[in-house]
């Protein structure tokens, strides 16, 4: 488990996964995703998350606000798939719920999770990306001191051509 000022990144309950498919079926969170996710692909990606951790030690943790104890999204590490033109590497993701954007959650969990990262896992260095017209991520990235790495950029793969997100800009933090 990670703590923050406000926030608990920690593993996955049973009890999450209801208030997690919640998040992910919204199609406002889902826009910035690829596409909203069905209630069952939600459950899936929490036993997936679970399973990566207590395998691992990496993976997608359970972000709770403590204020009220509400799951309010996902952040946490994964190795990328080896599958081009993807770049290599472990890379940090999140998703919040949208009535949660604009309170700094993310940046502060982002931040969080990739000093875990480097400190626990002794990391070199961590990538993220998102679409190149997701402005809120790529704010997020730079609020917790990554850099750019446009010569890493792609077109992600499993997104059409025409798709608003195909092409994917990259960031990267490295230790110092």
């Amino acid at each position: 488990m990670i703590e923050t000022e406000r926030l608990r990144l920690r593993s996955w309950r049973d009890e999450d996964r209801e208030a997690y498919a919640d998040i992910m079926v919204d199609p406002e969170v889902g826009k910035w995703l690829g596409g909203p996710l069905t209630r069952d692909q939600a459950y899936e990606r929490v036993v997936r998350f679970r399973a990566s951790l207590e395998a691992t030690g990496l993976g997608r943790l359970a972000i709770e606000r403590k204020s009220d104890g509400r799951l309010i999204g996902h952040c946490g590490l994964a190795k990328t798939p080896d599958t081009k033109p993807l770049p290599i590497g472990i890379e940090i993701g999140w998703a919040l719920a949208q009535d949660a954007w604009g309170a700094g959650y993310a940046a502060e969990a982002a931040h969080a999770v990739i000093a875990d990262g480097f400190v626990r896992h002794d990391l070199p260095e961590i990538l993220a990306f998102t679409g190149s017209t997701n402005l809120r991520s790529q704010a997020v990235m730079q609020r917790v001191g990554m850099v750019r790495a446009a010569d890493q950029d792609f077109d992600h793969p499993a997104l059409l051509a025409d798709h608003p997100l195909r092409r994917h800009i990259v960031y990267v933090a490295r230790q110092t």
